[in-house]
């Protein structure tokens, strides 16, 4: 009975997973987008300017100072032994700011750039060493050939100058509807503004979400509509199959493991996860579109949400970047909005794009225009010519990257079909199961927590606050099953009104 329902479920994934209507112009029909955690451009790929001098990475003189105060103090350089990080460097936006501008006066155009080492001193001695290395090459063997084989963009920066779920927004709907912080109630609660997957919808276009754990997406209220039930689908059952039977929809979000389990290793790149785990997964994603018979027909987008408090060398920018909605940060500071995040690795794939290539600042649509998170559903608009307006001032303003697929008249027939084997392991440590959990981690548990009903019972907003990584684990992956399984049936029983959302009726089902 268990092979039989699990057969079952395998092919409902499939009958839901591609609802091509529109006819679309260009070569490329499918993108796929992975956004991995927590990494600076020069940390994860500064280094590479030591096989490309075009890619704007690291010399080796670059160094910033315990003190930006002290003209005596010492400096720490820049250094390639970067390996396995913990604890996790500060990345709020008080320590991003403090990272970028040395101090709280955020004035300087641009900014110096001068205060990871002095910020990571702050919370532990000699973490400021930590913070300004960066990994070898050989050590991160994924990234290497394909930025080495494709596109590698080293002027995208994270939307805005804070921590995880404020960029995540940004990546899915070009705003973070105010928010400088990750904070629970309104995580929980749903945000409600458009994302880029309403527009797909409204032109007929697929999108998928090919979750590990939990779907994050379901941050936000609309995904939680019962009519895009069937658009969230188990990675390890449906991907590779969609990838090799060519289902796979216009746009396929990929969501990684974010618990850290001796089993099933966390494969996000969030310190203190060990980053070949990462590797392993990108290069399982870049093998399955390879051998797909979609393969000429997509593209492929690694980028990482923020920084993670780790050096990098680039100024953010900070003129002319326009407040996505007008809706302004929380008190004391108000923040408008009105500058970047600091830069992150971003590698885009296909057989579309020459190889070798070095992708800098945008041209256009404004002279201030940079690449940031926004720049994927700016591009995704362009390359589907989709009806809708844009989502925010933001992603009108974002610089697009079609012009990365559209030099060649055919695709590429070199690409290679695998890729390098990264690393067994990074982790010189067992994995700790009864760790506690990280800011993001407590925040999936407390998204799980209202997809389960439970937060209406428990002390809400601090469900979870006890639980391991173990705990959280089995808890998020039961909240989700039972989650869509309630979704299932009330398809089933007719429920597919567009105002009524997957999350409404599990609050039924929980107050019967």
């Amino acid at each position: 009975m268990r092979e039989r329902a699990f057969i079952r479920i395998k092919v409902y994934s499939i009958t839901y997973a591609v609802r091509h209507k529109k006819k679309i112009s260009g070569p490329i029909k499918t993108v796929v987008v992975l956004v991995m955690e927590n990494r600076s451009f020069d940390h994860m790929l500064g280094w590479l300017k030591k096989l490309n001098p075009e890619i704007d990475g690291l010399q080796g003189n670059e160094s910033n100072p315990l003190s930006t105060t002290d003209p005596a103090s010492r400096k720490i350089f820049v250094a390639d032994t970067a390996e396995f990080v913990d604890p996790d460097p500060g990345h709020s936006f008080q320590a991003i700011t403090e990272q970028v501008f040395g101090s709280n006066d955020t004035s300087a155009i641009p900014p110096p750039m001068n205060g990871f080492a002095q910020q990571a001193e702050s919370m532990v001695e000699g973490f400021s060493e930590t913070v300004m290395k960066g990994f070898r090459p050989e050590l991160v063997p994924v990234y290497t050939a394909l930025a080495m084989e494709f596109a590698v963009f080293d002027r995208w920066f994270a939307s805005t100058p804070t921590s995880t779920q404020p960029n995540r927004l940004y990546v899915h709907s070009a705003t973070s509807y105010g928010e400088i912080s990750n904070v629970k109630k309104d995580l929980v609660k749903g945000f409600p503004q458009k994302t880029i997957y309403d527009s797909l919808d409204e032109d007929g276009l697929s999108f998928g979400i090919y979750y590990q754990n939990i779907p994050a997406c379901l941050f936000f209220k609309n995904l939680r509509k019962l009519k895009y039930l069937t658009k969230y689908h188990s990675y390890r059952a449906a991907f590779k199959l969609h990838a090799r039977l060519g289902m796979l929809p216009n746009v396929a979000v990929i969501e990684q493991r974010y618990f850290d389990l001796d089993l099933t290793p966390a494969n996000d790149d969030h310190p203190s996860h060990d980053v070949s785990e990462g590797q392993k997964l990108v290069k399982e994603v870049y093998e399955a579109l390879r051998s797909s018979p979609q393969w000429n027909e997509v593209l492929f987008v690694i980028t990482y949400d923020e920084h993670g408090g780790f050096y990098d060398h680039v100024p953010t920018p900070n003129v002319g970047v326009p407040n996505p909605d007008g809706v302004l940060g929380p008190e004391p500071g108000f923040f408008d909005f009105d500058r970047l995040g600091v830069r992150v690795p971003t590698i885009m794939v296909s057989p579309w794009i020459e190889k070798g290539t070095v992708v800098h600042e945008p041209n256009g649509p404004t002279p201030t225009s940079q690449f940031e998170h926004s720049s994927l559903a700016a591009t995704i608009k362009k390359l589907f010519d989709l009806k809708s307006d844009f989502l925010t001032k933001r992603d009108a303003w974002a610089g697009t990257f079609e012009s990365v697929v559209s030099g060649r008249s055919s695709p590429r027939t070199d690409c290679p079909e695998t890729l390098p084997t990264p690393p067994w392991s990074l982790r010189h440590r067992a994995v700790d199961e009864d760790a506690k959990l990280t800011e993001f981690q407590e925040e999936l548990v407390q998204l799980a927590s209202q997809l389960n009903g439970d937060h209406r019972l428990n002390g809400y907003p601090n469900f979870g606050k006890g639980m391991s990584v173990r705990q959280a684990n089995n808890y998020v992956e039961s909240a989700v099953r039972k989650f869509l399984d309630e979704g299932r049936l009330a398809l089933k029983s007719g429920g597919q009104a567009d105002d009524t959302t997957m999350l409404d009726v599990n609050i039924r089902k929980s107050t019967v």
